[in-house]
């Protein structure tokens, strides 16, 4: 059995903090450190991203059991999950499947329907960079910059390059296995699952991930769900709008 690496700090209750497609757990470090000062907070790396392990095979059904061999493997008994994004879906399905392992569920920025396909652009720039000709960042930005205008998503998936060897530099995540299976990241959670505990929605006011009118789907999987709008902030909400992400999680975990 493969585990996956994460950050464990703190003392409390378990706090699991799931990141999003491309992302790591070492994006949710600042916050981590301040939700550490009340919970044991377990930052993880899924599966084929960050330090965790590579493998060609990639389904929100194997997320959720690696979460559950990793719960298993610390002997957690009950916890609480914070997913954000894909990370957000992980968390709903391992809540539906496994409800008894669950106290609170905070989603961030998600919802549990189908999303289309649209990474297409970001992995055609990931997969344009050539590390045997672009020797530093500085180059391998300059590749990824021809398709992602953004300067903040550029600096979100510049995160994920490392010093492969001396010489040479490498993506943490495994890219081959997300061109093979990207239309996985899209697919609705199943039709019949509900969760019954307390979950809190955290969407961005300026992001379109979380619509009007998917809150009744909400409901009907989640129906002790409360949906809360973080103010200035899109989809990266933990990371635009730290305070008040904070302060709707803290409040939200002190409930009974």
């Amino acid at each position: 059995m493969k585990l996956l690496h994460s950050k464990i700090e703190g003392k409390g209750k378990p706090l699991l903090i799931l990141h999003g497609f491309l992302g790591m757990s070492d994006n949710w470090k600042t916050l981590g450190n301040r939700f550490a000062e009340k919970y044991e907070v377990h930052l993880i790396d899924q599966r084929n991203h960050g330090r965790s392990f590579h493998s060609d095979e990639f389904t929100y059904e194997l997320l959720v059991e690696d979460l559950l061999n990793y719960i298993s493997h610390h002997n957690l008994k009950k916890v609480s999950l914070l997913g954000h994004s894909m990370g957000g879906k992980v968390a709903m399905l391992f809540a539906v499947m496994y409800p008894e392992k669950v106290d609170k569920l905070i989603v961030a920025d998600i919802a549990p329907r189908f999303y289309p396909r649209h990474h297409d652009t970001i992995l055609a720039g990931l997969s344009a960079v050539d590390f045997s000709k672009q020797k530093d960042r500085r180059e391998v930005e300059g590749v990824l910059k021809q398709y992602i205008p953004e300067f903040g998503i550029r600096q979100f998936l510049l995160k994920n390059i490392y010093w492969k060897t001396k010489d040479e530099l490498a993506y943490r995540f495994n890219l081959p296995s997300f061109l093979e299976n990207l239309d996985e990241i899209g697919v609705a959670l199943p039709s019949m699952a509900v969760f019954e505990g307390k979950t809190l929605f955290l969407k961005g006011e300026n992001s379109g991930y979380i619509a009007a009118n998917d809150e009744p789907l909400i409901k009907a999987h989640f129906p002790n769900a409360e949906i809360v709008t973080v103010k200035n902030a899109g989809h990266w909400l933990h990371a635009e709008n730290p305070d008040d992400f904070y302060s709707y999680v803290v409040s939200f975990m002190s409930e009974n």
